[in-house]
């Protein structure tokens, strides 16, 4: 059976909370929680670059995915600015291993929602051919996404 969009969304989906359990065990004053921090800021950007290319985009071509679509992005938009937050506040305080926490929640939070309400609604929506070849799509547009952040 050929891979779908879901299979390579959950896949980094689960990078993401990877990297957020990481994260959140990582020491204050260790080049590993700055290693552990860029790896996954580039990860959710990539991925939520390509996310909503190859799956909100078409899925908000429908009436029936006009409100989860809206309510994904307003997710993504808060997961960014707490990124950005984290981007301009001391890695090795309080205040930054806080704001950690609160990103990794709101990630999980996000990917929960997603995989057991968007997937399905998309799942409905979606053709089993466009599934595939939006699966091709994401994949490709994530990696181009991944080199340009990781090169930036």
């Amino acid at each position: 059976m050929p891979e779908t969009l879901y299979d390579a969304l959950r896949e980094s989906h689960e990078r993401q909370r990877s990297l957020c359990r990481k994260l959140l065990r990582s020491q204050p004053h260790s080049a590993r929680r700055i290693e552990l921090f860029t790896d996954l800021r580039i990860e959710l950007a990539a991925h939520e670059a390509a996310e909503e290319r190859f799956l909100y985009a078409p899925i908000l071509m429908h009436d029936a995915g006009l409100d989860a679509s809206r309510h994904a992005l307003h997710e993504h938009h808060q997961i960014d600015e707490l990124v950005e937050d984290l981007q301009t506040t001391d890695h090795s305080g309080r205040g930054w291993m806080a704001k950690a926490k609160q990103l990794s929640e709101t990630v999980h939070h996000h990917l929960r929602e997603e995989e057991r309400a968007f997937f399905q609604v998309s799942g409905k929506l979606l053709t089993d051919t466009q599934k595939t070849q939006l699966a091709r799509r994401y994949r490709r547009d994530h990696a181009r996404m991944e080199k340009t952040l990781r090169e930036a």
